[in-house]
């Protein structure tokens, strides 16, 4: 069953039309806004020069802002895969919540219910891999936090939504916090470019170093957030890359 989607246009969008098989991403977002009529004014205003193509309220309901076939503005400087600006190549779906800087709540369960209907329906039209349903901040863990640790990417990928690991999770937590030597550090980050994340010099760009595995984590271990790689964190990647 499609999710019922309202119209709700955003001028915010390159005027020339892509093919569908330029369609290879969606990008899941937050607004990161406290009220829920103030973030579709901004991602409707010319001005503010932001938008994506569907808006999730907390009620479950889904507002097309831009045509799927044009391109929104909405990933920003960005990187997947050595593939840079992801807003010519994905859509984009923001939702709802008030994010890291406000109060950051749960997301509502008619939301995460319509996520399901809608990323269905979009993998089904546009042909995307599953594997290529990914957060702002797998594309720009620098820069962005969202959709963030609440996010349920487990409970999607159950449902062939999105990437997860296969591991068993009782036995997984016993390595958490076992830190890596220097060779398995360097593993550990190698591994993180071959999922997709853009490539940090181990020696150089700490502070970016440490943005890309909070980014990880937020994605592949949300219990734990610290932006310090351990032994629980590298089987993760490495399971990540064996499926």
């Amino acid at each position: 069953m499609w999710p019922k989607i309202s119209q709700n246009y955003s001028p915010n969008f390159n005027i020339s039309k892509r093919t569908k098989k330029n369609i290879k991403f969606i990008i899941i977002h937050y607004t990161g806004m406290k009220n829920e009529s103030s973030a579709i004014n901004r991602l409707c205003n010319i001005k503010s020069k932001v938008s994506a193509h569907y808006f999730i309220k907390k009620n479950g309901s889904v507002l097309n802002l831009v045509p799927p076939l044009y391109e929104a503005w909405h990933a920003g400087k960005s990187s997947w895969k050595g593939i840079k600006s992801l807003n010519r190549h994905s859509i984009g779906i923001e939702i709802q919540n008030s994010g890291h800087y406000n109060k950051y709540e749960n997301f509502a369960q008619k939301q995460i219910i319509s996520t399901k209907k809608l990323l269905k329906h979009l993998i089904q039209k546009y042909k995307i891999n599953f594997n290529n349903i990914l957060g702002h901040s797998d594309i720009a863990p620098d820069r962005k936090k969202d959709p963030g640790e609440k996010f349920p990417w487990k409970e999607l990928s159950k449902y062939k939504l999105s990437k997860w690991h296969n591991l068993d999770e009782k036995k997984l937590k016993r390595k958490r916090l076992i830190l890596l030597n220097s060779n398995e550090e360097g593993i550990f980050l190698k591994n993180l470019k071959k999922i997709g994340y853009p490539r940090i010099l181990q020696k150089k760009h700490n502070i970016k170093k440490i943005f890309l595995i909070k980014a990880f984590q937020r994605r592949f271990r949300q219990m734990l957030i610290n932006g310090i790689p351990d032994q629980e964190c590298l089987i993760i990647s490495k399971n990540l890359l064996k499926s």
